[in-house]
């Protein structure tokens, strides 16, 4: 099993930067894909960034330009740092572990979700 905790959100104005962090831990082996989804009230939720364990990132249209995301290996960390945030940005923000390996199965998982709110 693998638990994501998720940290680094909070309130700025239009144009400011915010960076979010997600650090996985448990017992597992293979992680093949670190995203990151964000929902907001009354609006179903959607995919903004994803990286795959071999490197290959891809963006969401609206934040392509914007917004990175980076895989740390090492600590086990996923980060997404947002620039130039618009009040559309704001949404609650969820880390998801897809297609975890324990050695018998695949499983996903979601961190528990934290809320980045920009004002204008």
């Amino acid at each position: 099993q693998v638990q994501l905790v998720e940290s680094g959100g909070g309130t700025v104005q239009a144009g400011g930067s915010l960076g979010l962090s997600c650090v996985a831990s448990g017992t597992f082996s293979v992680i093949d894909i670190l995203a990151w989804y964000r929902q907001a009230p009354g609006k179903e939720r959607e995919l903004v960034a994803t990286v795959s364990r071999l490197g290959v990132i891809n963006y969401a249209k609206s934040v392509k330009g914007r917004f990175n995301i980076a895989w740390y290996y090492d600590t086990n960390k996923v980060t997404l740092d947002m620039n130039s945030l618009k009040v559309e940005d704001s949404a609650v923000y969820y880390c998801q572990a897809a297609g975890v390996y324990d050695g018998r199965s695949r499983s996903d998982y979601w961190g528990q979700g934290i809320q980045v709110t920009v004002s204008s």
